[in-house]
């Protein structure tokens, strides 16, 4: 008891050095500016041209094709890009030499293997680069460009790695092998094995079986010579160095979440949970099958029934064999009660007292939406290696270095969240060439770039009110490149964080939105930039402030730039609950200020966290057509950034927990109030639409506010969180176990009787995301409480993103013909 007591004093001691609370943060200078913002007009579009349903809602073909997955070439002179194929879902490789004119040539089906991948790696001086093509491992020579090919087999290879050594790393499923490039000789570093570890034959237990080995010579002599081959074996094994290492039998009902190799072939780490078994309820009806028959789909699980299993990391010591497991003890917080406060609530609420205790919480590693680095991480130095550790409650989130000789992780950073800890933001690594790490943290309020050497305190590289993120950096250690949005949430730009001096150099000054990739020479960078009017298209430019741009493609389509497309106003619309605006895309009509008061519409983007108020070619074009359509008919169309959208930082994306579609709401309150003010808008004829999150705010608008908007369309809605999934409920909503309060509040089948207005529902049917049964439910309860304000529409073939045409056309003219019946 003692040695326990001591430490969880030590922990709490380490807490107050290294944990970052956001209750405590100190508040960042604002850098945005608030004034409107109007998007220039690119095309001088044909203004007789009438937008048509059946136009903007045909297959986006139309639009031009614009490049995908781009990456550079080894040489960094040319630029690889896929471009779909007209008609079908088949993409083609492009090459665009940057010295040449026009969008490049098509690669040759015999030639993709050349162009080589966006998740290449390098030696430590990089003159070799390895790749893995349709499985195969290649290795380039970046100096003469010779390409060899290491296997040619039916085997996936992935995650290639050089080895300080000099050979190239590989895995086949959880088999490491590792290839010396000068003589080709393949050896095995390690074998993981999800079952328990062989053992010697032994006499069976029981009294029948120790009888028979006793009174029959013939069994007694299988068994004598059974343990004699393994006792040979196992000698064989340990004196003769040809053969393979022994298997790490990590044992069974496992499975493996992430391993991660040293770059001296040493040390590896794995992370290892209970294997998760399907719930055989978890499935979906699917009408419309190529047989005829009804299928019965297997789906995710629901929110309320999934139990996540915490997760155990392991430290393989390939030289010796051995295997030590890294206790989670030395992380502050690892056993802090940190849903106290909910569920002392939650048991009032229940006429009971809740009484806190500590216990050792769940953790594994960090799972990012976004990234595609592993959670663990380590020197190139193969000295150090990182960790990212999650909380499995979603309230804290750690780095964590290991000491390998006294097998403990050591913590580094603690960044603990309220709310929840981002599922954005989580990227980091180590400087190539100092024992520092650098990362992302939202510990001020929003994204900010830090570096931290392993035995002193982190150093904070960016600040401000804007998000930093995708940082890369060079392999000289002089810069961290990363995308941020200073000047405007809405508009983002490339940026470099000097680490010499810690100043800040802007890179592009483009508008709208820009992406970049560093070339392999790190003497340019690729962009991947578009506006609200211009959808992405590639360009170039030196890696080097005041460079000149350079565009390299242009994919859009002639009949597209033909039309008379209306840029929306980005708008800052004062809230009535916080300092900070909402900002706004707002699509005016000609003269809108004259004559009559306008009907308008609001939209509601999906996803919860996400930015659809930005200066960005959006993911919902044909909602751009459409509210385009609805400007060519008079109509005033805003499009809010509500409370929960990404791009304005943590406060504002955390503004939902436990009570989601409460401050959404009343933000759309605040866009009603503003365009009456000051669009010439009608109080009286305004309507709201949006899918999915979307969907399920209009739910929450009409329900909870019924005299905001005269009517509303719900598409492929969240009527019950309950139902929804558990890696992006239980953030905001804790568990239906631990928190149903929240779930009642913030559930739309809570507030039907609510409904006053008219209410278009419709819902795909072979959604695996927002399950069908969320809108049969929510419609079942209005047909008991015999309310005649809502109608339904079903697609039998549609899943949570549309695919046919023809049901985007189908939807849209109901949406439209709502509107225009109650507007």
């Amino acid at each position: 008891m003692t040695k326990i007591r001591h430490s969880v004093l030590a922990v709490a001691l380490c807490s107050l050095v290294l944990t970052s609370p956001l209750q405590a943060r100190k508040a960042e200078p604002q850098t945005y500016q608030t004034a409107a913002i109007s998007v220039p007009q690119v095309f001088n579009g044909d203004a007789s041209i009438k937008l048509s349903m059946e136009q903007i809602m045909a297959d986006p073909d139309w639009l031009g094709r614009q490049p995908e997955q781009a990456l550079w070439s080894a040489d960094s002179q040319q630029v690889f890009y896929q471009r779909k194929q007209q008609g079908n879902e088949l993409r083609d490789w492009f090459v665009r030499p940057l010295a040449a004119q026009g969008n490049g040539e098509q690669v040759a089906l015999a030639s993709q293997h050349q162009i080589g991948s966006a998740s290449a790696v390098y030696n430590k001086d990089r003159s070799l680069q390895a790749y893995i093509f349709e499985g195969n491992l290649f290795v380039r020579r970046m100096a003469s460009a010779e390409l060899i090919q290491l296997t040619r087999d039916s085997a996936v290879q992935t995650d290639p790695l050089f080895l300080l050594d000099g050979r190239i790393a590989y895995r086949e499923g959880w088999t490491y092998y590792a290839i010396d490039l000068a003589s080709g000789n393949r050896t095995e570093l390690a074998n993981l094995q999800l079952a328990e570890a062989p053992k010697a034959p032994a006499v069976p237990k029981g009294y029948l079986a120790q009888e028979q080995h006793k009174l029959i010579e013939f069994v007694a002599l299988e068994q004598k010579n059974a343990e004699q081959r393994y006792a040979a074996q196992q000698q064989l094994q340990a004196q003769n160095s040809s053969m393979a290492p022994k298997a790490f039998y990590l044992g069974k009902d496992l499975q493996i979440v992430g391993a991660s190799l040293s770059p001296k072939a040493d040390y590896m780490l794995v992370s290892v949970r209970k294997a998760g078994k399907r719930n055989d309820k978890d499935i979906m009806p699917n009408y419309i099958t190529a047989n005829g028959d009804i299928a019965a789909q297997p789906v995710r699980g629901r929110v309320n029934d999934v139990i996540p299993a915490a997760q155990r990391i392991l430290l393989l010591n390939l030289k010796d064999g051995s295997s030590s497991e890294l206790s989670y003890t030395s992380l502050p917080g690892y056993n802090e009660d940190v849903l106290a406060e909910v569920k002392a609530e939650n048991a009032k609420a229940r006429g009971e007292k809740y009484k806190s205790e500590r216990v050792i919480r769940d953790i594994g590693l960090m799972n990012d939406w976004y990234w595609t680095q592993s959670a663990m991480r380590w020197h190139s130095n193969g000295e150090h290696v990182a960790l990212m550790l999650k909380a499995l409650d979603n309230k804290d989130r750690w780095i964590a270095t290991v000491d390998l000789q006294k097998k403990t992780l050591v913590p580094q950073h603690r960044l603990h969240d309220t709310a929840w800890v981002n599922y954005s933001f989580n990227d980091y690594g180590w400087l190539n060439n100092t024992d520092s790490l650098y990362y992302l943290s939202e510990e001020s309020g929003y994204s900010h770039l830090y570096v931290k050497p392993l035995k002193g305190k982190a150093r904070k590289l960016t600040s401000g009110t804007f998000e930093v993120s995708d940082p890369v950096l060079s392999s000289d250690d002089q810069f961290i490149y990363f995308k941020a949005n200073v000047a405007h949430p809405g508009n983002y730009e490339v940026y470099r964080a000097v680490l010499a001096n810690g100043n800040t150099e802007q890179l592009t000054k483009l508008g709208g939105s820009t992406d970049f990739t560093l070339s392999p020479d790190e003497q340019k960078l690729l962009l991947r930039h578009s506006t609200n009017l211009m959808p992405e298209e590639l360009y170039v430019v030196d890696a080097a402030p005041g460079a000149e741009v350079k565009r390299l493609t242009d994919t859009i389509s002639a009949e597209f730039k033909q039309l008379p497309l209306v840029a929306p106003q980005i708008v800052a619309v004062p809230s009535s609950h916080g300092e900070q605006p909402v900002f706004s895309k707002v699509y005016y009509p000609a003269d809108y200020q004259q004559g009559e008061k306008r009907r308008a519409v609001i939209f509601n983007h999906g996803a919860g966290y996400l930015q659809n108020s930005d200066m960005g070619w959006s993911g919902y074009f044909r909602e751009f057509f459409f509210h385009n359509l609805l400007v060519q008919q008079g109509y005033v169309v805003m499009d809010m950034d509500y409370r929960a959208s990404k791009g304005y930082g943590r406060d504002w994306r955390t503004a939902i927990y436990r009570r989601m579609g409460t401050p959404e709401i009343e933000d759309l309150v605040d866009g009603v109030n503003w365009m009456v003010a000051n669009a010439n808008v009608d109080r009286n004829r305004i309507g709201t639409y949006g899918g999915s999150y979307g969907g399920f705010m209009t739910f929450m608008a009409l329900f909870t506010e019924p005299d905001l908007f005269q009517a509303g369309a719900a598409l492929r809605p969240v009527s019950d969180w309950a139902y929804y999934n558990h890696a992006y409920t239980s953030n905001i909503l804790n568990t239906p176990a631990i928190d149903p309060i929240a779930y009642e509040r913030s559930s739309p089948i809570y507030f039907t009787q609510g409904l006053k207005k008219p209410l278009l529902i419709n819902a795909p049917m072979v959604d695996d995301n927002v399950f069908f049964q969320d809108v049969v439910r929510l419609v079942q309860r209005l047909i008991e409480q015999e309310n005649i304000n809502f109608e339904t529409a079903i697609y039998p073939v549609e899943p949570h993103g549309f695919r046919q045409p023809s049901s985007w056309l189908d939807e849209y003219r109901r949406i439209y013909k709502l509107f225009e019946q109650n507007l």
